[in-house]
């Protein structure tokens, strides 16, 4: 099966009404593979590939010309780095979520993914049981991470605070991303709610993220809180 060339659809990423299947672009080098991705994806009702891509940058044109949903990304493709095209590609279609299926299984693979952008993380041996699922996770804006992956990072000691946050942002943005209000981390740290305010600001501007499902995928990928929500330390 050749690689499609996308055909510009209507709408936006991330717009499909209630009732309509959720739109996927499929972005794997390995022809076979794809093929049974597919047939995996095109068993679910509600899923619809829209696009096949056998590179990176047929990934990125398919992306753009087809606004789906989500991106299921090879993260070993020719034509340039999976990874870098991560944080493009979210800026591309910020409606798109991306989850990575890859061989890949250290933890560090994982982290610098998720921390990129990318909301999902299958490894392939895995994909029959888990990729439908990553997919709907990210479909609606939450993340997935293998369970095998979460417990090794999990296990392993937490790295220091990243991209020059804090140690006190780094307690908000993991209360953040375990779903706590500005008041009730407040209340945890013994600051006020104004403070908090200012830290996540912070945070936000530091990191270059708005949305809580950004900085969740950003937590877990660095190892700050492990995929079943535990504190990383």
């Amino acid at each position: 099966m050749a690689d499609q060339d996308p055909t510009p659809s209507a709408g936006v990423a991330g717009a499909e009404t209630p009732g309509q299947p959720i739109r996927i672009v499929l972005a794997d080098d390995h022809v076979v593979v794809r093929s049974g991705l597919r047939m995996l994806l095109d068993g679910e009702r509600d899923f619809e590939v829209v696009a096949e891509a056998g590179d990176v940058e047929s990934a990125r044109r398919s992306v753009r010309g087809h606004q789906p949903r989500v991106l299921v990304l090879d993260l070993n493709m020719p034509g340039g780095s999976s990874l870098e095209a991560i944080p493009v590609i979210r800026e591309e279609s910020p409606g798109t979520q991306i989850v990575v299926l890859t061989m890949q299984r250290e933890p560090a693979f994982a982290r610098e993914a998720l921390g990129a952008g990318a909301l999902g993380y299958v490894l392939k041996e895995a994909a029959d049981e888990e990729l439908i699922e990553a997919v709907r996770c990210a479909a609606v804006g939450n993340s997935y991470l293998n369970p095998a992956l979460g417990a090794r990072i999990a296990s392993e000691p937490p790295p220091g605070p990243p991209d020059n946050l804090s140690k006190r942002e780094v307690d908000v943005l993991r209360l953040i991303a375990l779903g706590h209000t500005n008041a009730e981390i407040a209340e945890r740290l013994y600051l006020s709610v104004r403070t908090v305010e200012t830290h996540r600001a912070h945070i936000q501007q530091k990191l270059g993220l708005s949305t809580r499902a950004e900085l969740v995928a950003y937590v877990i990928g660095h190892g700050l809180i492990s995929a079943g929500g535990k504190p990383g330390s």
